[in-house]
Formats: C-alpha cells, sequence, structure tokens
C-alpha cells in the first residue's frame, strides 16, 4: 500500500485530476492482494448509491438557479443596505451577503463565484485595493461549507453515520462567528487604511432603504427558511430539502424574477450536471482508495500511531488540526474528507469527542484550505475574477488566515472546555 500512496502523490504532482488519482493509486495494491479489479467499480457504484448523496445535485442546481435567477443580486442589495454605510463596510456587507448565500447554495465555489463576480468589481469602484477586495471574497467564501446546507457535511454524515440534521445545525453557531468576526476585521483594517468610499446617511434613510432592500429580498431570505425549517421541523430530509431548493429556485427566478429564461435552462443544467458529475466522481473514486486502505488496515495503524503519541483529546485534537490543515494545503476537500473521516472519527469518539463536534473540526479545517495555497480552490477563483497573482493575494489574506485559525482554535477547544467547567 505504500506504493499506492507514493503513486498518489506522484500523480497529484503530475497535475492529474484528483478522481483520476484516486482511482488509479489503489490498483496495485488491490492486484497484490490477488483481488480481481471489478472489486473497483463495485466499490464506486456502493459509494454512489446513497439517498444522502442525491442531495448534491440538487443543491449544486439550486445554487446555479440563485446565481442566474437574481436571488443572489437581491441579497447583495440586502448586505449593502444594512452595513455597507460605515467605513469598510462594503467589505462587511460582501461577508454579510455570503453568510446570506451560504444558507442556501450549500457550496463553497459556488458562493465564492456568485458574490465574488459582484462585489469584487463594486469594491474597486469604492477605493478598495483590488487583493484586499478578492481576499475578502475568497475568505469569507469558505462559509459556503460551514453554514448549512453544506454538500461536505453531508458527505461526512454519510460517511459516519452521523445525523445529517444534527451536522447543519452545529454548523450555525461557528458559521456567524467567523462572519461576524471577519466583518469587525474588515471595518477596523478600512478604518485605518482609508479604504472605501462612506456616504453618511440618517437613521430614517438607512431605515427605508434597509425596509426597501428587505421587500425586495424576501422571497429570497424565505428559500433558507424553507430548507432549514423543513429539515428541523421533521418534514422533509436534507436530500428532499434539496429538491425542494431547487423548485423554489426555479419558480421565483423564472416566473417571479423573471429572470430565467427558457432558453438559458440547458446551460444551467449542463453546468449543473458537469459539476455535481466531479463531485461524485471523486466520491466514487475516494471510496475505492478507501477500500485499499482498509485492505492493508491502515487506518487502524493511524490510530495506533495517533493514541501511542497520546490519548488525551486536546493533544488528538491538535495533531487532528494540523494534520487536516497541512492535508488542506494539496488535497480537494471531498476527496480528503471520503480518506481521513472513516479513520479519525472512530478514534475520536473512542476518546469521548462528541462526533458531530468532530465532524464540524473537519469541514472547518478543509474550509480553511479552500483558502490556502497551492490548491485552494477560492484562490483560483477570486484570482481569475480579480484578474490579480495569487502572489499579490498573499499579504491581506495572511490577516483572514490568522483570524480563521483563532476561530479554528475556539471551534476545536471551547466545547470541550465548557463541557469540563460544567461537569
Amino acid at each position: 500500500m505504500g506504493f499506492g500512496i507514493i503513486l498518489l502523490l506522484g500523480l497529484f504532482l503530475l497535475s492529474v485530476p484528483v478522481s483520476l488519482s484516486l482511482g488509479i493509486a489503489p490498483i496495485p495494491a488491490v492486484l497484490e492482494k490477488g483481488l480481481p479489479l471489478i472489486v473497483l467499480p463495485q466499490t464506486i457504484f456502493e459509494a454512489m448509491d446513497s439517498f444522502a448523496l442525491m442531495a448534491i445535485p440538487y443543491f449544486v442546481l439550486a445554487g446555479r438557479l440563485m446565481q442566474s435567477g437574481g436571488i443572489a443580486k437581491r441579497l447583495i442589495e440586502l448586505g449593502m443596505a444594512l452595513i455597507g454605510w460605515v467605513k469598510g463596510g462594503l467589505g462587511a456587507a460582501t461577508v454579510l451577503t455570503t453568510m446570506f448565500f451560504s444558507t442556501i447554495s450549500g457550496s463553497s465555489s459556488a458562493t465564492t463565484a456568485a458574490i465574488g463576480g459582484v462585489m469584487i468589481p463594486e469594491m474597486e469602484r469604492n477605493r478598495y485595493p483590488r487583493a484586499f477586495s478578492a481576499s475578502v471574497v475568497a475568505a469569507s467564501g469558505e462559509l459556503g461549507v460551514i453554514l448549512p446546507p453544506s454538500v461536505p457535511m453531508i458527505v461526512y454524515a454519510m460517511l459516519t453515520g452521523t445525523s445529517v440534521a444534527q451536522m447543519f445545525f452545529a454548523g450555525i453557531i461557528p458559521g456567524l462567528m467567523i462572519g461576524f468576526s471577519l466583518m469587525l476585521t474588515i471595518i477596523i483594517w478600512s478604518s485605518i487604511k482609508g479604504y472605501g468610499d462612506t456616504k453618511r446617511v440618517s437613521f430614517k434613510e438607512w431605515f427605508v432603504g434597509v425596509m426597501r432592500a428587505l421587500r425586495s429580498a424576501f422571497l429570497s431570505l424565505m428559500l433558507p427558511v424553507l430548507i432549514l425549517g423543513g429539515i428541523y421541523g421533521g418534514m422533509f430530509t436534507a436530500t428532499e430539502a434539496a429538491v425542494m431548493a431547487v423548485a423554489y429556485a426555479f419558480v421565483v427566478g423564472t416566473f417571479i424574477y423573471k429572470e430565467i429564461s427558457l432558453k438559458e435552462l440547458p446551460t444551467i443544467l449542463w453546468e449543473s450536471a458537469i459539476t455535481s458529475a466531479i463531485v461524485m466522481l471523486i466520491v466514487g473514486f475516494a471510496a475505492v482508495f478507501a477500500y485499499a486502505l482498509s485492505l492493508y488496515q491502515v487506518p487502524q495503524y493511524i490510530a495506533s500511531a495517533i493514541l501511542s503519541v497520546s490519548d488525551n483529546p486536546y493533544v488528538f485534537l491538535l495533531i487532528v488540526n494540523v494534520a487536516l490543515l497541512v492535508i488542506g494545503l494539496f488535497m480537494e476537500t471531498f476527496a480528503a474528507i471520503l480518506i481521513l473521516a472513516p479513520v479519525l472519527a472512530p478514534v475520536a469518539v473512542s476518546l469521548g469527542i462528541d462526533p458531530v463536534h468532530f465532524g464540524l473540526i473537519v469541514i472547518v479545517n478543509l474550509a480553511v484550505g479552500m483558502v490556502t495555497p497551492p490548491v485552494g480552490v477560492n484562490l483560483f477563483l477570486v484570482c481569475g475574477i480579480a484578474k490579480v497573482s495569487m502572489e499579490k493575494l498573499m499579504r491581506p489574506l495572511s490577516v483572514f488566515l490568522g483570524i480563521l485559525f483563532i476561530n479554528l482554535m475556539l471551534i476545536t477547544y471551547g466545547p470541550l472546555l465548557l463541557k469540563t467547567w460544567f461537569n
């Protein structure tokens, strides 16, 4: 199996697509065990034959419909009305809008693309440096997988037998905490540096503007209420909620806002299908890699190695955080979850760590990986939108990464410390 891991790393270095790398690398290990290659497609189909995974293409399609149907635009207008008037307010409004959109899309890349395409040019017109604007969108875009509904949370829950609804609920407070800390950082930074134009408004003007934006965005705001309210109210599962989100976004965008034409639908469906297929391929091929790891009892060896260092849950979580942050630098989120979750989750549970809390730690770690080079998907998206090099992005981004790391430590150890104190 050692050769398989080396082969996987070599394929990554050669820029072979992640899904193919995960599918090719286990082949020598399977042959070495004398197993027929037919087990590989069987494993792939078994991994993808999941009711929970059906939510992924529907949430992807819902996000694409919202982006094209005017829902994202109205959420942006609401965010700007609420906080766009203070110094640094446009940057803070970008984060607030990202939080709104994250409660609908379930995807970090979809959130980053939808918000970045509008807000980066707008921030630049308002005297924000381009690299700073791109960094704001990249850092806040990670909320797309922390605030519910989150596609990576669905995958994690499926692999570990954790409740999807509980995972979604667990992401609310950490997501709000990260979002508001980023907003505060942007306001302070912009005030010091003099970024952005400010327009003084009276309370009456502000209130009228907010009410107007709320009326315009009311139907958009009802979508997360429908999704999360339906799940927590026991009316439907996460998969059924994803279907409802597609139906709602289609009706609102096509017949009420009238920003989706029937001619656009084939393109929307095609792009959503491509994105969903990429995710599902990674899921399927990563299952093959995980199967090969299990043949050689690699998860057991890793668990033994970690426990040999310490069986203290605080030390264990520190090791996990460091490992996941390093892995997030080089590995795509879904692949990392599929390979590592079945290995690490049982160890965490054996040490008395709540499985939902541990799942949230994994998701937040890998969400940070979306904002770190060299494989951070959010960075590539904002660099393309802002037409700025990744090198220029690193200086302002480093401050936001520091805020994200502080939040990660609070999310990791806060619940454990509270549990200890109250017991």
